[in-house]
Formats: structure tokens, sequence, C-alpha cells
């Protein structure tokens, strides 16, 4: 072997931190950069007049491009990488910022968070792709890593639309375009480092992949990916009952005031951010599958008690689920990639675009649900969701590809 194949077989085992730092803080500006969208909700509403079927419209073409593209958008990049993919999505966010900050007419803004929503499809297929690549075999971490960025951008992006939007107006919407051009610079670097060493890494893995691999038939392999779907299931409708509406079932049970029940959210959102780093380097040293048992499954017992205990027990057990159930979709994520190894693009686009999916139609449904009944009765069926962790069961072993404690 000669020096220049043991250099490219060194770099393509090292962890490429600063690459995963890079992506990890992109994650964060996207999704702060899509979570303004719903947060400006009520001047668009009252700008130009609308009712809530054309909020819910707004709703549906920033999640249905933003969804449904993912998949395809990684199909494609499958197989033909484009290393400066990333910047040119990111560039459909920028377009989208500046069009809603000006739009003439709700066509207009139907138009502008498509838009973002075309961005959103081409960063996160392309961007766990590259995740995978710096990883250096330790992919729960770097899936944490990438992940824990965009949840913390999407706790942030309210909070600075009510510091910013709110005040100003729709025009000031445009001032996140900044945001936007710094992703731009950053992704355009990530672009450079992907084309130069994204070939040797992608080979490396993918060698590696098939010497550990469990073999497994189609039809197991189709079954194991459909056992995880209903997994992100799981657990995207029920963080969906928690995100869209525990401040509303907190200030109807326990009659707290907006401020006090917007501090319960964001501390919810906190131990969201900490579970998902949490589970993937766990996963990585025990195995998913059992990362994936304990996350789905394991937070049944506190799922069933959250409607009927006090405030300060809901505050606790929100905290313990937010967690325990958050560990679960880096698992999750790179549990499909192993099983379908060559797809990256196309798995992180189909759960990623699942999970975007997932978490708007349950909090629709959810809402519905909670005018016909009440947001307490949501929240009880809710409690029963995690049963569906014990599709757990019926994945296959891949414990060999995994890294384990000794």
């Amino acid at each position: 072997m000669n020096p220049s194949q043991v250099s490219s077989i060194t770099r393509s085992t090292t962890t490429a931190f600063g690459v995963l730092a890079a992506m990890s803080f992109c994650h964060f500006l996207n999704d702060m950069l899509q979570s303004v969208i719903p947060a400006v909700y009520p001047i668009l509403k009252a700008g130009y007049r609308l009712d809530f079927r054309q909020v819910g419209m707004i709703t549906l073409s920033v999640q249905m491009t933003a969804s449904l593209l993912q998949p395809f958008v990684g199909i494609y990049t499958d197989r033909r990488p484009t290393p400066y993919s990333l910047p040119v999505g990111m560039g459909f966010t920028l377009s989208g910022l500046m069009l809603l900050a000006m739009a003439p007419s709700f066509h207009m803004v139907l138009l502008a968070v498509a838009l973002v929503g075309v961005g959103s499809s081409v960063f996160h297929p392309e961007s766990s792709r590259v995740a995978r690549l710096a990883s250096g075999g330790q992919h729960g971490l770097a899936q944490s890593l990438f992940q824990v960025g965009g949840n913390a951008g999407s706790a942030l992006g309210p909070l600075l639309a009510a510091a910013v939007v709110l005040p100003n107006g729709q025009r000031s919407i445009a001032w996140f375009s900044a945001a936007a051009l710094l992703a731009i610079v950053v992704l355009a670097r990530i672009g450079g480092w992907y084309k130069a060493h994204g070939a040797v890494r992608a080979n490396a893995a993918a060698r590696a992949i098939q010497e550990r691999r469990i073999r497994l038939s189609r039809r197991k392999t189709g079954l194991a990916l459909a056992v995880l779907m209903g997994l992100v299931f799981s657990k995207y409708v029920y963080l969906a009952s928690l995100t869209s509406y525990y401040t509303f079932f907190l200030m109807t049970r326990f009659h707290v005031s907006i401020r006090s029940a917007q501090i319960h959210l964001f501390i919810f959102l906190g131990a969201v951010a900490a579970g998902t780093f949490i589970g993937g380097p766990v996963g990585d040293r025990v195995g998913r599958k059992y990362v994936i048992w304990c996350s789905i499954l394991g937070i049944l017992p506190f799922t069933l008690v959250l409607p009927y205990a006090n405030l300060f027990w809901t505050t606790m057990l929100t905290i313990v689920i937010g967690l325990i159930l958050a560990s679960a979709f880096s698992a999750i994520i790179v549990f499909a990639h192993d099983l379908v190894p060559g797809k990256i693009g196309m798995i992180s686009g189909l759960f990623f675009g699942l999970a975007f999916g997932m978490a708007g139609v349950g909090a629709a449904f959810l809402g519905w649900l909670a005018d016909v009944t009440s947001i307490t009765f949501v929240y009880r069926v809710c409690s029963f969701l995690p049963v569906i962790g014990l599709l757990t069961a019926f994945l296959p072993n891949l414990e060999t590809g995994y890294r384990r404690a000794h």
C-alpha cells in the first residue's frame, strides 16, 4: 500500500468535527429561518385579511415543498453528487424571505413560503449525507450534532420573530436574509470540502458497510423501513401535541399566564435538544435498536401519567419525555442508512420529509380533535402513541455495524 492510499484511508476514517460543527450551524440557521414563518402568521393574517383556511394554505405550501420534494432531491443526488447544491438550496430560502417581506398579494405569500420550503427540501438530504461522510464511522454522533443545530434553530426562530418582526412589521422579515447569506457562505466552503473529500470517504464507508452489514432480503428491508416509518409517526405526532398545544394545555388545565406557558414550552424544547444530542453517541456504543426501544416505548409510563399530573410534575414529566423521545431520530436515521447503503440522500430525504409531514398533519388533526372535544382529551389520546414502539421488535439486528462498549 503506497503512502497516498494510507493517507486517503486515514482521512476517510477520521471524524471531521469542523465540518460537523459547520453543518450543525447551518442547520441551526436553516430551521430558524423556516420557523419564522408560522411565528409571523398574526401579521400576515391581519395584513392580507386572511381567514384560518388561508392560513392553513400557507402551512400547506411550505410543508408540501419541504416534505414531498426531499426524497426526490435525495434520489437525484444519490445518482449525481452535487457538492454545491447546499448553497444553491439556501439561495431559494433567501429568495423566499425577500419575497415574503415585500409580497403584494396572498398568492405571492404562498409562492414565497414555497420557495423557503424548496430550500429546506434541498438542505436536509444533502446535509445529512455530508454529516455521514464527515462522521469517521461515528454515524450516530454525527447525526446528533447535525440535528441538535436544527432543534436549537426551531426553538429560537419564534423568539427572534417576536423581537424583530412583530414590532417592525412584515418588511423586517428581510432582515433575516443576513442569516441566509451567512449560511450560503459557510455552505459554499462545505461544498468545497465535499468535492475534495467526498468520493474518498463515500467509497471507504461503502466498503465498510458491505463488509459488516447483515445481508437482508428486499422484503425484510422493506418491512424494516416500514417499521421505522411507523416509529417516526409515533414520535412526531406526539411531539406535535406538545410543541403546538402544550401552552394551551397548561393555560386550560392550570390557568397559568401566556408568559409562564411559553417558559414551560422552551424548557421542553431544551430537553428535546439535549435528548437529540445524547441519542446518537449512545447508539454508536450500545446499538441503534436499543436506543429506539428505550426512546419510543420507554416514555409510555410518563405519557400515561402526564394528563393527570399537577403543574410541577407536568414540567418534570415533559422534561423526561423530551430527553428520551428526542434521542430516537438520530438512531432511526442511521439505522435506515445502514439498511440501504448507498442511498443516503433518498433515505435522509424520505425520513426528514416524513418527519415534517407527520408533524404538520398531526398538528392539524390534533387541532381538529381539540375543537370537537378538549385539549385535555387530546393529551389522553396521545398518551398511548408510544405503544407503537412495540414495532421495534420487528427490526433486524444490525449490531455488527455498531460500535460497542467493551
